[in-house]
């Protein structure tokens, strides 16, 4: 993968779980990116919650941060404006926090995917009706 890579909680969860059943394919996902993986604090937040139950998982993500594996490239009182039309918008979904700060990535970072095992993100456009690239075990 030549493009820059946006990541959810999700891949970030079953790469670093050895049990979840996404884990093969979140360990082939992340082995082809050849650029740094970008996200933001809110999907960090959300993979710290959901790897409390693992044994090294959330000491495993800081890692990711710390050797520059995932860096954190988003400011949501910069994109604040931009990011509650998005919630707005989804409304009827409803879209997390999490979900919205990608999806306002995917527009700041135009040529970036989403790696991701939420299917919402099929639906979600990006700069009112662009689709999403997509890295997902469904796409």
């Amino acid at each position: 993968m030549t493009q820059p890579l946006l990541v959810d909680a999700g891949p970030l969860v079953a790469l670093l779980s050895e049990r979840d059943r996404h884990h093969q394919w979140a360990r082939q996902a992340f082995a082809r990116a050849t650029s740094p993986t970008r996200t933001c604090e809110a999907v960090l937040s959300e993979a710290w919650y959901l790897l409390r139950l693992t044994r090294r998982g959330q000491t495993a993500l800081l890692e990711f941060i710390e050797r520059g594996l995932v860096s954190v490239d988003f400011a949501l009182s910069s994109e604040l404006a931009a990011v509650r039309r998005l919630v707005t918008r989804y409304r009827d979904r409803p879209m997390s926090l999490a979900d919205a700060c990608l999806v306002r990535m995917a527009e700041l970072y135009d040529e970036a995917a989403v790696l991701t095992l939420d299917s919402d993100f099929t639906i979600y456009r990006k700069n009112g009706r662009q689709v999403i690239p997509l890295i997902a075990p469904f796409a």
